[in-house]
């Protein structure tokens, strides 16, 4: 009796050092089969609706407004149907080259149709001040990296944005003679530019005026 349990506990004992072995996991075991797809099922296809507070332009990462500026967005959104914040930013961007492309050769007359009339006096008044001075702007807008809406509001009829410009300009001042007295084109200077622009809710003009210039610190 007695050998019968000392063998039965070998046994055990054999049995519980060959499951310690056999169920450690080395790495090395062989993968799952995996069963082959059921020809018939089908997949519906995920549909991601398009947000108007994402410009297409851009890259998913980058902001088309700062968070700080989310309500008002949203409130110009709901006042006005026809704002889209992706087509704004592409005007922006292209007023702020056209103005800038202006004010720099001087053309008061190019500026009219996109600043009001106080930026307009602003401008001209600086173009007057530099042709007495016999100076020339020989600027170059090497490139803009980025648009972003700092501010938004729509207050009764009048929607009013603030747009941030991070740009790269390459600038240099000349005489009459056309000698350099300032600046240089081979180093450009990075600029953030805040420009406020405004335009009438429910206008038929889509338009928006440039109505402030700043420059951030």
């Amino acid at each position: 009796m007695t050998v019968i349990i000392i063998l039965a506990l070998v046994a055990l004992f054999i049995g519980l050092r060959l499951y310690s072995v056999l169920g450690e996991r080395t790495g090395h075991e062989q993968q799952p089969i995996l069963k082959p797809a059921d020809p018939e099922a089908m997949v519906e296809p995920r549909v991601t609706q398009p947000s108007v507070l994402q410009p297409s332009s851009t890259d998913a990462g980058d902001l088309a407004y700062l968070p700080t500026a989310g309500p008002g967005v949203r409130a110009l959104l709901a006042a006005d149907q026809t704002f889209d914040v992706a087509k704004f930013l592409e005007g922006a961007k292209s007023a702020y080259q056209i103005v800038l492309g202006a004010f720099w050769k001087g053309d008061a007359n190019a500026l009219r149709p996109y600043v009001d009339d106080h930026v307009y006096e602003t401008f001209s008044s600086a173009i007057e001040q530099r042709e007495k001075d016999g100076l020339v702007l020989d600027n170059r807008l090497v490139n803009v990296e980025q648009t972003l809406i700092t501010e938004a509001s729509a207050d009764h009829d009048l929607a009013v944005v603030t747009v941030r410009f991070e740009a790269d300009i390459a600038a240099v001042t000349r005489n009459k003679d056309g000698e350099v007295v300032a600046g240089s084109l081979s180093d450009a200077v990075q600029t953030r530019d805040l420009w406020t622009f405004r335009r009438k809710i429910g206008s038929r003009d889509p338009n928006w005026l440039l109505i402030e210039t700043d420059e951030e610190e």
